[in-house]
């Protein structure tokens, strides 16, 4: 994965009650890497909704959390000085797998609904929205100069994930 980007299986505790799951603390530091959470937010998605591209240059960090439905998530570097320049992270999130996927935010980074119900998705992040001086740059969620490193050709989200 691109450096700082990070998967973890979220435990879930189950009761008659149903179940409890923490889904992100202060001392899990080996995944947070000493990120502080200061806002939460809630994202419903369509089917085959794509948001996508945008990136934080202010070292803002997401944590997605897919509550319900299941996103691919993906995150690219496109920074020509980097180790990791051209490389592509493609995760797939579900309801049916509770994770949280830290996506560093000065990659570009984007979701796509891919169940065939909507996507509900929780997530956090490390710097306040500043809805005056907004921290994001984005692309067309189709830009073609995001290349997908396994075929050499523009990433295209509506691929399925298995060819």
């Amino acid at each position: 994965m691109l450096p700082g980007n990070n998967v973890y299986d979220i435990k879930k505790l189950p009761d008659e009650r149903g179940f409890f799951a923490e889904i992100l603390r202060e001392d899990w530091s080996d995944f947070t890497q000493g990120d502080k959470i200061v806002q939460a937010n809630l994202s419903y998605s369509y089917p085959g909704m794509i948001r996508a591209w945008h990136r934080h240059l202010r070292g803002q960090v997401d944590y997605f959390i897919v509550l319900k439905g299941a996103m691919k998530i993906c995150a690219y570097d496109d920074d020509p000085s980097s180790a990791t320049n051209g490389k592509l992270d493609e995760i797939v999130a579900s309801s049916e797998r509770l994770q949280v996927v830290r996506i560093v935010g000065k990659n570009w980074h984007g979701t796509k609904t891919i169940s065939s119900e909507p996507s509900l998705t929780v997530y956090a992040t490390t710097r306040l929205y500043d809805y005056k001086n907004p921290d994001e740059e984005r692309r067309n969620w189709n830009d073609p100069k995001i290349v997908d490193p396994k075929t050499k050709q523009s990433f295209d989200w509506n691929k399925p994930p298995h060819k």
